[in-house]
């Protein structure tokens, strides 16, 4: 990746060597080796024209300026010359204020603080509760011969002066924090210093696993021929908490303990000449002949190349190479002057110059001729380097399939430079689970899963078809689902083409290429022993950069389970929580069958669902990850846990029918395939099954059985599918398919039942109405008035068939039921009876109330002489019309109305004996003919005489028994009284009674005053007294 693009010239001839520079605001400072400052006004954003040169301070100092900063505090300048500090204010420059002699380097640091007000510390009495007030403080670092100089400002006030002395001299400064520094004694030497405690701790860093450039002192010796006695420490800030400083050939990042913070350093080919960092990139300049020619020739390269290297193939320029302050890994390469690289007159000088000391602030590259002529001639020039933005920085590195590194990238940054942070970090996130899903860690892709809340359409796209069905992907086409580059491809790349020069060690992947050191130490070291030791320290490959390696993965045997496994606890997690955000818009998994299958959804409809948190989903794309998650689950326990789908089918789901029923009807898991069907409401297809199923047994009860208990389980809403299914149920073996219908779980329209039954056969919908009256309590008449029609109809179909045993069968039950049940209409029955049924008529006349008719059937045409006395006693009432009914039974006797009757007078005299009370003395003696004795009637003449008598003598008993009881109540009242005096006194109060009102309490008659009462009946109630 290459972050920048090629430097661009910001200013040209300038004939004095600048050595510092800040940029501050719309201010370009300059500051040449001559002692002058040249102010440009620069404009950053502008690319058509060029700083402009407004000012120049001639002779600012007699000696070169070494070093410039600017302190917002005061508005001033800071400008390191001549050994010595000074302050500028500006826009004047005057007047100068020397801050401290003997300097070599200074830092300046602001930060924010919350001070604390005098108020606020006297205590919590204060008005108002004073709190604490943020402060600006900056501060000057200076480091002088031995020792150390602490200027500070607290919101442009100055503070006092503090001077600290050091074991040696620093020659570079940079703050860690606001109250940690690191000192740069030499290019070796480094300590930190802790402001607040002045005191200072070596920096110690470990010995390189590898030859240290050292070992080859002879070879750099050659190699920085002329480039200067004594190298530079390197030193520049990372962070708020980090520093790097460079040893030799390695960098090192430290917190501020001193200690290591990262365990992974930066391996530079020679000791870099000058490094500067800008966020998150470090900058260092290495000498001519230390770096390789790219392999494509070209003047920029994403990262230094491992293959060893002849020195005809370096570089013969000084080179520009910038590093990941992420990955620690070189990312950029870039030749100076920007000339072929086998040119001969690319012979310079190339200083960085950071415009300040902020991790934001842009980088100036001075480049100046070697040779005097031409730098007199031609001057030096000022370059700039211009950042791609963080966009495409990021696009270039998912283009390449570096995700890792495209996610500290996006962790740096602040969403006020990257506005999209949020979705880019998870679009990144998800390209590398699946990169990490692709190299077998399916747990970590699982998690990245779940942690983004990705459309499960696109999780399970990435297994085999027998698992996700028609979402399966071809593993080429993963990364394009994923929102990746269509060109990238997971396939791993030809072993051939990553062979190096002793073909015995692979190259590295592009994104973690291997040290720059390797190429220039290679044709010191072969052909010694240590060739197998120094080549073989290759790093290991991050997760997403081996899913592109040349290598191919040998899989383990077990991958297949251990992915299912993966995607069994991505399933589980999300399958309650999607029943809870289905539940909040009151949808529930037994809805399934109301919503649309998941077969009617194409795959691009399905993978287009969005990936976001579920409660930000519409109902609709709910429903449709509940059907793509329970359909996943279901396969892969029907793949790997057969066992378990009894308990996912009984329980209501979200499971396509579709996509796995042919699978389990060939594994023979009809018992759950009928779960299955049942769930999903589709019960033509269970009982379609279950009948398919019975041809297999002989015992008639295993036969009919699950078909009989399925059926009994639907509701009225599938009523057709009920009468659909049972009827070949019914030609097996009625009795066990009458039970359809007598269901305690379920109750089914009665009227559609019976006429059901009725077609079926008669008797069934008689048995059927049976049922509901004896164990419904059903009480319509128009269920009763079928079941008397039912009766009827079957009484006269045996009659008509010669089947007497069942005509009187039926009969009977038509008899007993029109006599006992009250809730049928007899008069509409009535007119359905044929002549001939005698006995029922005069059922149905009694109910109808026509007792004279229904009588004179029972005694002329039935001849049954005990059922009309019974039919008598059921309607005698003697406070209704019917208290004549035993006279008219003996009328029909004695006065009989039909010519053909017999000589009906012993039944009469029967009546008479049995039922004399409830006959009418005078009107029965009418009734008898005169042939009658009085001996045949003795009884009923006694019991007609003796009635009256006794009822006159009890009256009058009585009578007289109530006026006795009222004359001793009476003569018991008369006797109660008291007699209140002018003299009586109230035993309450102690008072004479007088005229007031009075109360008289019991028992024993004492008299108080009226308002006494209360208090003279606690005291007669009071137990002590």
């Amino acid at each position: 990746m290459a972050p920048f693009d090629p430097p661009n010239t910001v200013l040209s001839g300038i004939k004095e060597r600048p050595e510092a520079l800040l940029l501050q605001g719309d201010r370009l400072y300059v500051g040449t080796a001559t002692g002058s400052l040249f102010i440009y006004d620069y404009n950053r954003l502008s690319e058509s024209s060029g700083p402009t040169l407004v000012d120049t301070k001639k002779a600012l100092s007699r000696r070169p300026i070494d070093q410039l900063g600017y302190i917002k505090d005061i508005d001033s300048l800071v400008v390191l010359s001549e050994s010595t500090v000074t302050l500028y204010p500006l826009p004047s420059f005057a007047p100068p204020t020397p801050l401290a002699k003997g300097a070599l380097s200074f830092a300046v640091h602001s930060s924010g603080h919350n001070a604390v007000t005098s108020d606020a510390q006297g205590g919590a009495d204060s008005a108002g509760g004073a709190g604490p007030i943020p402060t600006i403080v900056t501060q000057l670092v200076i480091g002088c011969r031995r020792k150390v100089v602490i200027h500070s400002w607290k919101d442009g006030e100055v503070q006092k002066i503090t001077e600290s002395v050091l074991a040696h001299s620093p020659r570079a400064v940079v703050f860690i924090d606001s109250d940690t520094i690191c000192f740069a004694y030499s290019a070796t030497e480094y300590c930190v210093f802790s402001i607040s405690e002045r005191t200072t701790l070596d920096v110690i860093t470990p010995i390189p696993a590898t030859t240290s450039m050292g070992a080859f002192s002879g070879l750099t010796g050659y190699m920085t021929l002329g480039l200067g006695a004594k190298a530079k420490p390197g030193l520049v800030r990372l962070s708020n908490t980090e520093a790097i400083i460079v040893k030799d050939n390695q960098g090192f990042v430290i917190g501020t303990d001193g200690k290591q913070t990262k365990p992974a350093t930066i391996d530079w080919p020679s000791p870099p000449d000058e490094v500067a960092f800008v966020s998150p990139y470090i900058f260092s300049i290495l000498p001519p002949g230390t770096v390789p020619i790219p392999e494509n020739g070209g003047t920029s390269t994403s990262s230094g190349s491992a293959l060893a290297a002849p020195q005809s193939s370096l570089i013969p320029s000084p080179v520009v190479q910038i590093i990941s302050s992420l990955t620690m890994q070189p990312v950029q390469t870039l030749p100076f002057p920007p000339t072929p690289l086998v040119s001969p007159a690319a012979t310079c000088t190339i200083r960085l110059l950071t415009s300040s000391p902020t991790a934001k602030a842009p980088l100036f590259l001075v480049v100046t001729p070697n040779d005097r002529t031409v730098a007199a001639a031609e001057g030096s020039s000022i370059w700039q380097f211009q950042m791609k933005s963080w966009g495409d920085q990021i696009d270039e590195l998912v283009q390449r399939g570096l995700y890792s590194d495209a996610l500290s990238l996006i962790d740096t940054l602040d969403t006020d430079l990257l506005p999209d942070k949020d979705q880019r970090r998870t679009h990144v996130r998800a390209l590398r689970a699946v990169s990490q899903f692709r190299l077998g860690k399916f747990d970590a892709a699982i998690d990245s899963f779940l942690e983004l809340d990705l459309n499960p359409a696109k999780v399970l796209a990435l297994y085999p078809e027998r698992v996700s069905g028609r979402l399966s992907v071809p593993a080429d086409d993963w990364i394009p689902l994923f929102g990746g580059p269509a060109s990238q491809s997971l396939t791993p790349k030809n072993d051939d083409t990553m062979s190096t020069v002793d073909n015995a060690t692979k190259e590295k992947p592009l994104e973690r290429s291997g040290s720059p050191a390797a190429s220039v130490l290679t044709p010191v070291r072969r052909g010694t022993a240590m060739v197998g030791a120094l080549l073989s320290s290759s790093k290991d490959k991050d997760d997403d950069t081996a899913s592109l390696s040349g290598k191919k993965k040998v899989k383990p045997i077990d991958d297949f389970s251990r992915s299912v496994d993966a995607l069994w606890r991505y399933l589980t997690d999300r399958r309650p929580k999607l029943a809870g955000a289905l539940a909040a818009v009151q949808i529930a998994p037994a809805q399934s069958h109301q919503w649309p299958f998941l077969s009617e959804t194409s795959t691009e409809d399905l993978f287009a669902l969005p990936n976001i948190p579920l409660a930000q989903l519409t109902p609709e794309q709910l429903v449709r990850f509940a059907q793509i998650v329970d359909t996943a689950l279901f396969k892969s326990y029907l793949i790997t846990q057969p066992a378990l789908l009894g308990a996912l089918c009984r329980l209501p789901n979200w499971c396509e029918v579709s996509e796995v029923e042919e699978e389990l009807r060939a594994r023979e898991k009809f018992a759950e395939l009928i779960y299955l069907y049942n769930g999903k409401k589709m019960h033509a297809k269970a009982l379609a099954l279950l009948r398919q199923l019975s041809e297999k047994e002989t015992d008639m009860e295993d036969k009919l059985s699950a078909s009989i208990s399925y059926l009994q389980k639907l509701g009225s809403e599938y009523i057709n599918q009920v009468f659909e299914s049972s009827r070949w149920i019914f030609e097996q073996d009625r009795d066990m398919a009458f039970q359809i219908f007598t269901s305690v779980d379920v109750e089914l329209p009665r009227t559609q039942v019976t006429d059901y039954l009725n077609k079926i056969d008669p008797a069934l919908s008689a048995r059927y109405i049976e049922y509901l009256i004896a164990e419904k309590e059903e009480e319509s008449p128009v269920f009763h008035d079928r079941l008397a029609e039912l009766y009827l109809n079957m009484t006269l179909s045996a009659r008509k068939g010669g089947d007497e045993a069942k005509q009187s069968e039926v009969y009977l039950k038509l008899l007993r039921f029109i006599d006992t049940t009250d809730h049928y209409l007899p008069d509409r029955l009535y007119g359905l009876l044929p002549e001939n049924l005698y006995e029922a008529r005069a059922v149905l006349l009694g109910r109808m109330g026509r007792h004279d008719h229904a009588l004179e059937l029972y005694v002329y045409k039935l001849r049954d002489y005990v059922k009309a006395e019974e039919h008598c006693k059921r309607t005698y009432n003697p406070n209704t019309v019917t208290r004549s009914i035993f006279l008219t039974l003996l009328k029909l006797y004695l006065r009989p109305t039909d010519k053909t009757a017999p000589n009906l007078l012993q039944p009469a005299l029967d009546l008479i004996s049995r039922h004399s009370p409830r006959l009418d003395t005078i009107e029965t003696l009418q009734l008898l003919p005169p042939l009658v004795t009085a001996c045949d009637v003795r009884s009923f003449l006694q019991e007609a005489l003796r009635a009256p008598i006794f009822d006159s003598h009890v009256v009058r008993d009585i009578h007289k028994a109530r006026n006795e009881q009222v004359a001793r109540k009476l003569m018991l009242l008369e006797t109660r009284r008291v007699r209140v005096t002018d003299s009586r006194i109230c035993p309450q109060c102690h008072k004479r009674l007088g005229t007031s009102v009075i109360a008289v309490h019991a028992p024993r008659g004492e008299v108080t005053h009226y308002q006494c009462r209360d208090a003279f009946a606690r005291a007669l109630n009071d137990p002590t007294r």
